[in-house]
């Protein structure tokens, strides 16, 4: 019996329980896109390959087990990149299958030809083309495994177009199992008890939970190690929700003071690079010491040397921490001077935002925008924020109380992933949690990147609440009168600022256009309205459009350079 190309890549992902593939068809790889349904594979076709390839990465962090994107050869393959980096980089397992030109015609200037498995190398964990149809069971088998085992990552599989509509006998196909779910590693002994031992001894403890941490779902764990120990936490953005950002521990709103003060920081799959500030002085104190949890040997010791390194998967370390501290039954004192003083920050800092929100003046601003949210949208939802000033303020003001249900730019700090995730989320929550509903909340500047993705919303039918909140520009932008006077002085290429957008752009057009449900908002009553209809229809797609003060920005003034006399 016969058996093609298409249809061996179909069942070997199928028997590795991938259930999702993104992408877009073409020469060579619709039939694998129809081999793939035919085999119970849910097929999502998108409007961009970078789209598709954002799409299929949350999948894989939001059930750890990867996402597939399918893409053409060269260009089709190239824009599929920006995915692989951004999974690679956040480290959620991936596959993408790639179709490349016909072997015959290697070299000989084939349609779209590329040396794509070369190009693959530096954005994934694993780069490679199957040598035969017989072997694709095995090499779909170990890209799979590759992309789960370990620190998670991107692989690529390179599958000649030749090879699609091919048969071979499945008689001489080597077919394979699904690979065992990652094996799990733990700490050796003594450096959880040397870490025990120095945060007993800590006077300013402070505990970072990480992406990392939410992907091993090791959220019970945490909070009883956060409940048993009684110590500060701070989740870093994707890892809100891990323990509630309403947890009496979460210091969330005393970030600044929590690190520059912390004598022991426990890393819980949290890496020290940018988003952390490396670990090093000024944000941080110059003796503080480090315990590091991570499933990369290779991450241990970055930036700062650590006090205890603890190598391992999340969950399983924060067991053996657990079952070290019940051993010892050492509590963190809660009325410490530390808690006086992280409490005292947090409390400014609220009154702070709260004294923003509730300004009456329109335009309004983020903060403002924000508290409507926050008070309408459902506990449960998961969240997708992408944006500059969107994405920072929005992390501070909306609370997650679940792990897994905020979705951003990430470790890479991309811009685009925003609709791609959202669709992804939808996705997912469709099958495992019917009636969780998706908030994409977005920059207008971030909402381009990938704005035909609502035709894809719409398509699906997703029930995918959009947020536009729209300061005409990237950062900061201007009204409509300034505008027009800037237009008078000539071509707007050379007298426009480059954060410049389009003032009042009616991006929730783009939404019924496709069928789904648009709203152009102004004030914070018609901001309400619109938020109460959108959650209450659980069947349409719906896209607000919120439009706030073009020089609205945060708290203090994080872009010097775009003061209003600049502009």
């Amino acid at each position: 019996e016969a058996v093609s190309g298409a249809q061996l890549i179909a069942q070997a992902l199928r028997a590795q329980n991938i259930e999702y593939m993104f992408g877009i068809v073409g020469i060579p790889v619709t039939e694998i896109a129809v081999a793939a349904q035919a085999v119970g594979i849910k097929y999502v076709g998108m409007r961009n390959e970078q789209a598709a390839c954002y799409a299929a990465s949350a999948v894989g962090y939001l059930t750890g087990r990867p996402g597939v994107c399918l893409v053409v050869s060269g260009p089709g393959f190239l824009h599929a990149l920006g995915g692989m980096a951004n999974a690679t980089i956040n480290c959620w397992p991936l596959i993408v299958i790639g179709g490349s030109s016909d072997r015959n015609q290697e070299t000989m200037g084939a349609f779209q030809e590329f040396p794509q498995v070369e190009a693959g190398r530096l954005y994934n964990k694993l780069s490679v083309r199957p040598s035969s149809l017989e072997v694709i069971p095995a090499v779909i088998e170990k890209a799979v495994r590759t992309s789960m085992y370990g620190r998670p990552g991107s692989c690529y599989i390179d599958i000649p177009g030749d090879f699609v509509n091919l048969q071979v006998n499945k008689s001489s196909v080597k077919y394979m199992e699904c690979c065992l779910p990652p094996p799990i590693s733990m700490a050796e002994h003594s450096a959880v008890s040397k870490a025990a031992s120095v945060i007993a001894l800590s006077k300013q403890p402070l505990l970072i939970i990480g992406k990392g941490a939410a992907y091993s779902r090791a959220e019970n764990n945490i909070r009883k190690l956060v409940d048993l120990c009684g110590l500060p936490f701070l989740p870093t953005p994707m890892a809100k929700g891990v323990v509630p950002d309403n947890h009496p521990n979460c210091v969330a709103a005393a970030r600044s003071t929590a690190l520059q003060h912390a004598d022991v920081i426990i890393l819980l799959g949290a890496r020290l690079n940018w988003i952390l500030h490396f670990g090093l002085p000024p944000r941080y104190r110059q003796d503080v010491k480090v315990i590091q949890i991570d499933i990369c040997a290779e991450e241990l010791g970055n930036n700062v040397r650590p006090a205890a390194t603890l190598l391992g998967d999340i969950k399983a370390v924060t067991e053996q921490l657990l079952e070290e501290f019940n051993k010892r039954s050492w509590k963190y004192p809660s009325n410490s001077e530390w808690w006086q003083k992280l409490r005292g920050k947090i409390k400014n800092n609220e009154e702070r935002s709260k004294e923003l929100a509730l300004q009456k003046s329109l335009p309004m601003n983020y903060y403002t925008v924000f508290h409507h949210i926050r008070e309408l949208i459902p506990k449960d939802c998961i969240l997708v924020s992408e944006g500059a000033n969107t994405m920072d303020i929005g992390r501070t003001m909306l609370p997650n109380f679940y792990p897994r249900q905020r979705l951003d730019a990430g470790t890479f700090g991309t811009m685009g992933v925003g609709l791609g995730f959202a669709i992804a989320a939808a996705m997912v929550a469709r099958d495992y949690t019917p009636g969780r509903r998706v908030v994409c909340i977005e920059g207008d500047s971030a909402f381009g990147f990938s704005g035909m993705e609502v035709e894809t919303i719409c398509r699906y039918n997703l029930p995918i609440l959009i947020i536009v909140v729209n300061n005409n520009g990237i950062y900061t932008g201007l009204d409509a009168n300034s505008w027009e006077e800037m237009l008078k002085f000539g071509d707007p290429a050379t007298c426009v600022p480059p954060v410049s957008l389009l003032p009042n752009a009616h991006y929730e057009k783009i939404m019924s256009v496709f069928g789904g449900k648009g709203y152009f908002v102004k004030t914070p009553e018609e901001l309400q309205n619109a938020l109460k209809a959108s959650v209450t229809d659980k069947q349409t797609p719906s896209l607000i459009n919120v439009m706030i003060d073009p020089q609205s920005e945060r708290k203090k003034q994080e872009f010097p350079w775009l003061t209003r006399s600049n502009l």
